[in-house]
């Protein structure tokens, strides 16, 4: 794995060895399809669904996904638990008319399994739902006209409807808003690259993500690359995705404090990975203490401000530690 700033491509995660293992053996979970021609060509999507614990979330995913206009796509579950607890949800999902392969990935490492998914990909174009997000009928029909006009880009970030519209008024990420960390916010479950891209630039950076030390912003490493390599992003708000937000002051718990902080750790390790501006990593630092404070919040607010500050610190200053 290449270490240094990401002008040089990551490797990928293999689908085995020391990011984990992968059970290349994949169970035979292939629908029907809406038609039989849906299983006897190439799916225009894969769709890669790593997860872990979760098993009542997944049957909304997997009903959103059944309601597609846009039939052509194959789910990549990488099944990250060790037990079956997956088997009957995969049942069900293929009985809806979903294609399905399902690969097994230890240890869990989020970033990892994705990379997994992505080496036994077929599909034109990768997407990264959550366990616990679902679809709009529409996003993959929307998606889809998307890259096929005529700046034909190679990635597409769609809009998260319970997040909100994005502060951002653009057409298209760019590497000096997103450098900045202002431009329209990217997650997993809002992004949709071409599959070429990853083989050009390497997948996710598996010292990044849920699992891992830094343990968040593997998709926001991800963008960073692309954008830095010339790769076209453009924002498509027609094309919606859901997943729960929750809304008011932050939790008061130790531990949703520590969750927090851990979390801060991926950011910082961006700031020192892309070399980004002292000004912009300033005003990182800086801006979960202000906010509470300039609100005139002095208890849990400010508490969960300083643990996010903490954690971009010990991101930004752990990052060569830890990687």
């Amino acid at each position: 794995m290449n270490k240094k700033y990401p002008n040089r491509p990551l490797t990928p995660a293999p689908a085995s060895g020391s990011e984990g293992d992968a059970d290349s053996q994949f169970a035979s979970f292939e629908s029907d399809g809406h038609s039989n021609s849906r299983n006897t060509r190439k799916a225009t999507f894969s769709l890669i669904l790593a997860t872990v614990g979760r098993t009542k979330e997944l049957d909304r995913l997997f009903n959103s996904m059944a309601a597609q206009t846009f039939l052509n796509f194959e789910v990549i579950v990488v099944d990250q638990n060790q037990d079956a607890r997956l088997l009957p949800h995969i049942e069900r999902a293929i009985s809806l008319g979903v294609v399905v392969k399902h690969v097994r990935h230890y240890p869990a490492n989020l970033a990892a399994a994705r990379n997994a998914g992505i080496a036994v990909a077929t599909g034109e174009w990768l997407g990264f739902p959550d366990d616990d997000c679902w679809y709009d009928p529409h996003l993959l029909e929307n998606v889809h006209k998307r890259f096929c006009q005529n700046d034909s880009p190679s990635g597409v970030v769609v809009n998260w409807v319970e997040r909100g519209t994005p502060n951002v008024n653009a057409t298209h990420l760019s590497w000096q808003r997103s450098s900045r960390f202002r431009d329209i916010p990217v997650s997993s479950i809002t992004i949709f690259f071409q599959r070429r891209l990853f083989q050009r630039i390497g997948g996710f950076d598996a010292r990044f993500g849920v699992g891992q030390w830094f343990g968040a912003a593997e998709e926001t490493d991800f963008v960073l690359r692309a954008l830095h390599e010339g790769a076209l992003v453009a924002y498509e708000p027609s094309a919606e995705v859901h997943h729960a937000v929750i809304r008011g002051l932050p939790p008061t718990t130790p531990q949703a404090r520590e969750a927090a902080r851990y979390r801060a750790r991926g950011t910082g390790a961006l700031y020192a990975k892309h070399r980004v501006s002292p000004w912009v990593i300033l005003r990182g630092l800086a801006a979960p203490v202000l906010r509470p404070l300039l609100k005139g919040s002095f208890g849990s607010d400010l508490a969960y401000g300083m643990a996010v500050t903490m954690g971009r610190i010990d991101g930004w200053l752990n990052w060569k530690k830890h990687s």
